[in-house]
């Protein structure tokens, strides 16, 4: 089956193109410019399947069906569900589950049957608990990168950044002081996660890491660790594959 996955968060819309269980093309549009999905999906194939995770809003949502069009395809939005392929929620009103996050959790059970942390660092970053059984315990949602690099510059006269910083375990300049502050506080809430996790009977888990600042999160981690790009689309496409059954 081909299946067209949309990821619509609030920085990016990333799309793929999944045919015969691999990835046939994979891209993204800024999310202010969603109109540009259109000309984006001109040049594939038609889909037989149109699913989406999107967290950034109704406008979003009605672009992503105006460009779905032309494949004469109605997009299934997903929602966030009690059990859905493998994994069972435990938050206290499941609908009100980010869906990024859900379909995160769903593409982190294809990926590993076994107790694990989900990580997916974008414009927020979220630190998932999902047990040996599937069981999704709850989870974290921290500011990323540029959220706490905007606060600062925002909230404060004398730390705003000049130039690009860098991480140091021992910053000697204000830039890379902001940026490794950033990546410390991002780093030791998955490292916290990981031990809230141990500490709750559950056996070391992987730790899944997925979003655009994973490759600066990923040295700063302790454990077993497995980066998976687009982790969300992996997710969706689970979904849609039990959903066409």
């Amino acid at each position: 089956m081909r299946i067209l996955a949309i990821d619509a968060g609030n920085t990016r819309i990333k799309w793929g193109v999944h045919d015969d269980g691999s990835w046939a093309a994979q891209g993204w549009v800024p999310t202010a410019r969603a109109e540009r999905l259109a000309r984006a999906w001109s040049a594939i194939g038609a889909p037989d399947t149109v699913i989406a995770a999107n967290v950034a809003g109704e406008r979003v949502a009605r672009r992503i069906a105006a460009a779905a069009r032309r494949f004469r395809r109605r997009v299934r939005f997903v929602k966030s569900a009690a059990r859905q392929c493998g994994v069972s929620s435990s938050y206290d009103a499941p609908a009100a589950l980010g869906v990024d996050r859900w379909a995160a959790l769903i593409g982190a059970r294809h990926v590993h049957r076994a107790a694990c942390v989900v990580v997916n660092a974008g414009t927020t970053m979220t630190v998932d608990a999902l047990a040996a059984d599937g069981v999704f315990l709850g989870g974290m949602i921290v500011p990323g990168m540029e959220l706490m690099r905007g606060a600062l510059a925002r909230s404060t006269t004398g730390l705003r950044r000049r130039g690009a910083g860098r991480f140091a375990f021992f910053p000697a300049r204000t830039a890379d002081a902001i940026d490794s502050g950033a990546v410390n506080a991002l780093a030791g809430a998955v490292e916290r996660m990981r031990r809230f996790m141990q500490e709750a009977g559950q056996e070391a888990p992987l730790t899944i890491l997925s979003g655009g600042a994973a490759p600066v999160i990923a040295p700063q981690l302790t454990g077993p660790l497995e980066v998976v790009d687009n982790l969300v689309l992996e997710g969706l496409i689970r979904i849609a594959l039990e959903i066409d059954k």
